[in-house]
């Protein structure tokens, strides 16, 4: 099993381009199923799920081609894939993949609004809490889809289509608005979605469908009107800077005491980070080729900060300002609303010397004049690279084990980080 092995204490410096947002790439893949025409996204991340995703669209039968960027650039630089879902000979997601893959869960409403069944394994993922499917199968049957749980399998079928209606989720769901906001595409009637998810990667599905001939209003907001057509067309589509990675190497450079330069980083998108990390000594600018944070030797201060859906700050980012935050001057407090089990990389962390006390939903954390480098292990996600921003800061060195999470958000992190002057390198297992 791989590992990542990090001296630490070197100030990042130059430039990093910001990759295609894996959030957005994965339900825009499963809208090709919404069609019998090609697909075609451009800006693709070359992720662990990505590949996942495209073996469980596969199987379903999808045709997947995947190139070079159309513009010529190094496929490294993002990658086309175009997706025909033609001849669907499969409705059944099964459990072997999907237990690899939350998102995976997505190609419920679009395979039951346009082929009137589906069965889908209950979803795997991060172990970040439980996660529930209840919303998507609500909103689904308020569609006309009668559901049953069978076997740990989703089993749906709506005979006669799924029909428009009103329907409110009673939280913020980003899967849930997604899963649903597919299936109405193809609905008879309007369908009105209310208290939907606002974050960016769920307007980038949305404009996604307008090009395939849906019709939406209301993208951006918490109330998204759809008239469901027959069909929808192919299209072409390029997608979204990742705001997850640009907020992690934001931190990366506030951290090291760097100056970086996020190359087609979108400033708009990561506001209440970009807040967050002013607040704390950085500056966060805009240029005009990405987005520039650097901290000119300052001392990092304290500040509190509470996950909350967009446009609050992400949990996603938890972690990562988390791990900011032990080396900071003075006491913050991280407060997790989203997920109830996200404080994981606590442990990992206090090996490393972090002053972190954690109460129910909050971690109250007292900053240190240092961190040390230990072997610590990955848990999830973010979690895995909140380990890396700790390695970049501490001094001696940090070994991470288990960093198979890593490929799963974050493409080619190691390399990356090299080149701006970290002392990183991958161990093969």
């Amino acid at each position: 099993m791989d590992r990542i092995r990090i001296r630490g204490g070197q100030p990042l410096t130059g430039k990093i381009r910001i990759g295609g947002a894996k959030n957005a790439a994965l339900p825009l893949m499963v809208a090709s199923l919404l069609t019998d025409e090609t697909l075609t996204l451009s800006n693709l991340p070359h992720l662990a799920d990505i590949q996942t995703l495209a073996h469980l669209l596969q199987q379903h039968g999808v045709a997947v081609e995947l190139s070079a960027d159309g513009d010529g650039r190094e496929v490294a630089e993002g990658r086309v894939m175009s997706l025909r879902a033609a001849h669907i000979d499969n409705l059944v997601a099964p459990y072997e993949l999907v237990r690899r893959m939350r998102a995976s869960v997505l190609v419920l409403g679009p395979l039951v609004a346009r082929f009137g069944e589906a069965r889908v394994s209950l979803p795997g993922g991060c172990a970040i809490g439980t996660r529930p499917v209840n919303l998507h199968i609500d909103g689904l049957k308020a569609l006309g889809a009668e559901i049953e749980i069978v076997g740990g399998y989703i089993e749906a079928r709506a005979k006669n289509g799924l029909k428009g209606t009103i329907l409110r989720l009673p939280q913020v769901s980003v899967g849930a608005t997604e899963d649903l906001l597919m299936a109405a595409a193809l609905a008879d009637g309007v369908t009105v979605l209310e208290n939907a998810a606002r974050e960016p990667e769920v307007s980038d599905l949305a404009r996604c469908l307008v090009a395939m001939g849906a019709e939406i209003e209301g993208i951006g907001s918490e109330r998204l009107v759809i008239t469901g057509k027959p069909r929808l067309h192919g299209a072409r589509y390029r997608i979204m800077g990742d705001r997850i990675e640009t907020g992690t190497y934001a931190i990366a450079a506030v951290i090291s005491g760097g100056d970086l330069e996020l190359v087609d980083a979108d400033l708009e998108v990561i506001g209440v980070v970009a807040e967050a990390l002013r607040a704390a000594g950085a500056e966060v600018d805009a240029t005009k080729a990405g987005v520039r944070v650097q901290r000119n030797g300052g001392v990092i201060r304290g500040v509190d900060v509470m996950t909350q859906p967009f446009p609050g700050f992400p949990t996603d980012m938890q972690a990562q300002f988390m791990t900011l935050m032990t080396v900071a001057e003075g006491a913050a407090m991280v407060t997790e609303t989203i997920f109830e089990n996200r404080f994981m990389h606590v442990p990992e962390l206090a090996r490393m010397g972090a002053n972190i006390t954690v109460h129910g939903a909050s971690a109250m954390i007292r900053g240190v004049p240092s961190l040390n480098g230990a072997p610590v292990m990955a848990t999830d996600l973010r979690a895995s690279v909140s380990l890396v921003l700790a390695g970049l800061a501490a001094s001696g060195e940090t070994m991470i084990n288990r960093v198979y999470h890593l490929d799963r958000g974050y493409e080619r992190l190691e390399e990356k980080l090299a080149a701006c002057g970290a002392d990183i390198e991958r161990l093969k297992g």
